[in-house]
């Protein structure tokens, strides 16, 4: 039975190019914009209140944070801070959120008056419905910018990767002149800068002991130790016939191991670089995270790969692909469980999970996953992966029992004598 359309989540007045999900909090944030292009469509960062209503995952809108005019293209997050990827430039971004008073004294001092000044719009629902009534529990805002450092040099400079350590403590950044650039966190304090690719970076991911992964598009993937290339990926060394340009690297993402605390795997995207007629497949290629050694090579479609998530257990891939569909793969053997043929409209920019913390588990709703995924079609989508059946032990036991039994009597009538 295929899935059913996705929820729309949310719309936005502008393209959305990236979306994160607060470890902590039931908040996503999502942002985009139109460039600096004078064509009216603004530019900014949208805060918003997930909650359950009625059994269903809705979205409010709790601010919105313009950019002026700078579309936001790359996003990371650490705790309460935003390193948001906006032309050739990472702009350092600190929020915080005042909970809401209680009813009694919101009551006593008019809050509901200055809901109405502050203007919060409301979307319930998976569909959008309800817009313009206020929120059960308006949070405030605020977002302070703390820091800006340039982060691409080029002529056509972009950044098009960032990326934080596991403890926060390090960013690294990667753009269109193939520059690898690190840099202190708080004090953006740049301590390394070395071109890592001949072209641009197109992803970024950071592993244990300082180790850098990085996508590029001139074919390569590379391990980084500072500025030292530990190795270069080859995820095709065991598959012959495959010619070594015929594939990009277009993602790579560290993930958990479900159910192993010590292990960790490294999974790339792989996509072809040239478009055909007949397009060939993509590629998943999961890796040891520490020998980067590869251990499983599957095809995952012919759409092009556009973007890449990993579910906080390292259970669950998410990805998205150019002409907008979206897919759930799980992480042990690359099968994929969810599959929705154009759930955009265009490209799907961004995908990211719901966390696995303990207000992420409330949103789920019984649900095993939920996948957000924006477009440039302006959308936020909602994709919920449903618990899969497990049969208890006691009745496993059962079962066994029973088949046994059963299989007595059947030799006994088939070898009269037999016990």
């Amino acid at each position: 039975m295929a899935p059913r359309r996705p929820a729309e989540l949310y719309r936005a007045p502008f393209p959305l190019y990236t979306v994160r999900l607060h470890p902590r909090r039931p908040l996503a944030i999502t942002a985009g914009g139109g460039g600096a292009a004078k064509t009216g469509i603004r530019n900014g960062v949208h805060f918003l209140q997930l909650e359950q209503i009625g059994g269903q995952l809705s979205a409010s809108l709790l601010h919105c944070h313009d950019t002026e005019t700078r579309a936001t293209m790359t996003m990371a997050l650490a705790g309460d801070v935003i390193a948001a990827g906006q032309d050739n430039s990472c702009h350092i971004l600190r929020f915080s959120l005042r909970e809401p008073e209680p009813p009694a004294a919101a009551g006593k001092d008019g809050g509901g008056d200055r809901d109405k000044e502050k203007g919060v719009r409301r979307r319930r629902g998976p569909a959008g419905a309800a817009q313009g009534s206020p929120p059960s529990q308006a949070r405030e805002v605020k977002v302070e910018s703390l820091q800006c450092v340039r982060t691409d040099t080029s002529p056509d400079a972009l950044q098009k990767a960032v990326s934080f350590s596991s403890d926060g403590a390090l960013l690294a950044t990667g753009g269109a002149d193939g520059f690898l650039r690190l840099w202190e966190f708080p004090s953006m304090k740049k301590t390394l800068e070395f071109k890592a690719h001949d072209g641009e970076i197109e992803d970024i991911a950071l592993g244990p002991d300082n180790k850098v992964v990085t996508a590029g598009r001139d074919f390569q993937c590379c391990v980084w130790q500072q500025d030292q290339l530990v190795t270069g990926l080859c995820w095709h060394e065991n598959l012959p016939g495959i010619p070594d340009k015929a594939y990009r690297y277009q993602a790579c993402r560290f993930g958990a191991v479900e159910d192993n605390a010590g292990a960790l795997r490294l999974y790339t995207v792989q996509v072809p670089h040239k478009r055909e007629r007949r397009p060939p497949p993509c590629y998943l290629t999961k890796w040891d995270g520490k020998s980067f050694l590869p251990l499983l090579t599957r095809p995952c479609g012919s759409e092009v790969i556009s973007c890449l998530s990993i579910s906080d257990s390292g259970t669950f891939l998410g990805l998205g692909t150019v002409t907008g569909s979206v897919a759930i793969h799980i992480a042990f053997s690359l099968q994929r469980l969810y599959y929705v043929k154009e759930a955009h409209g265009i490209v799907v920019t961004d995908v990211a999970f719901v966390p696995e913390s303990r207000p992420g588990r409330e949103l789920l709703g019984g649900h095993e996953a939920a996948l957000l995924s924006v477009a440039v079609d302006s959308r936020c989508k909602l994709h919920l992966l449903p618990a899969r059946r497990s049969l208890p032990v006691w009745l496993l036991l059962l079962l066994c029992a029973g088949l046994i039994v059963a299989t007595i009597l059947l030799l006994q009538l088939a070898f009269p004598g037999f016990l």
